[in-house]
């Protein structure tokens, strides 16, 4: 452990060493990784589990992922690679949860705001239509504009809360529910016109 004078503070570093060191197979990289995303990664967890020990078990799930990943992957954002390997594990955790018992979580009730119109009703019965309705509303997320995109990958990506997303933004809760509210009645109107019943 490096120590610090007093006064001065560890600096992060920069992700491109941070992957150099996976590549070196230096296991300082999972202690950079977890120096320098830590906090972030434990937000995105927690959101999607609400439980602590969870969030713990699953931030070791992500190093270890990136740990296997990288290489031969070279991710050119690192945050962006994290977040996918963080959430895909919470995901798996937060189902393993559900089976045994029900969790208020963020992500509880985010999905909760979409299941009128993007539950699993057994329509989509193959994964060609899996990927069809993933790609209308990638594209659907794609036409919004810079505020609006960011809310949806907010709300419904990282499962933030409503009060986190309208303190971003420096906006009122009222008005985030308000775009969010529209936000779901555009995405219909698109599901609706590329002929999914809603």
């Amino acid at each position: 452990m490096e120590l610090q004078t007093r006064g001065s503070v560890k600096a992060p570093m920069e992700d491109e060493k941070i992957i150099e060191l996976y590549f070196a197979r230096d296991e300082k990289a999972i202690e950079e990784t977890d120096f320098k995303y830590r906090k972030y990664l434990f937000l995105l967890a927690y959101n999607i589990v609400n439980d602590r020990l969870d969030c713990e078990e699953c931030l070791n799930d992500t190093y270890v992922g990136a740990w296997n990943s990288i290489p031969p992957s070279r991710p050119n954002f690192l945050k962006a690679f994290l977040t996918i390997i963080a959430r895909r594990t919470a995901i798996k955790r937060y189902h393993s949860n559900m089976r045994k018992k029900v969790i208020p979580s963020e992500m509880t009730l985010s999905l909760s705001e979409l299941e009128d119109f993007i539950a699993d009703d057994g329509k989509v019965d193959s994964d060609f239509d899996a990927e069809r309705l993933g790609k209308v509303i990638s594209d659907f997320v794609r036409s919004l504009n810079e505020r609006r995109k960011f809310i949806f990958m907010s709300r419904y990506y990282a499962s933030d809360p409503i009060d986190t997303i309208a303190r971003d933004l420096s906006l009122s809760r009222s008005m985030i529910n308000k775009e969010l509210a529209a936000i779901r009645a555009a995405l219909k109107e698109k599901l609706e016109s590329e002929g999914y019943t809603v």
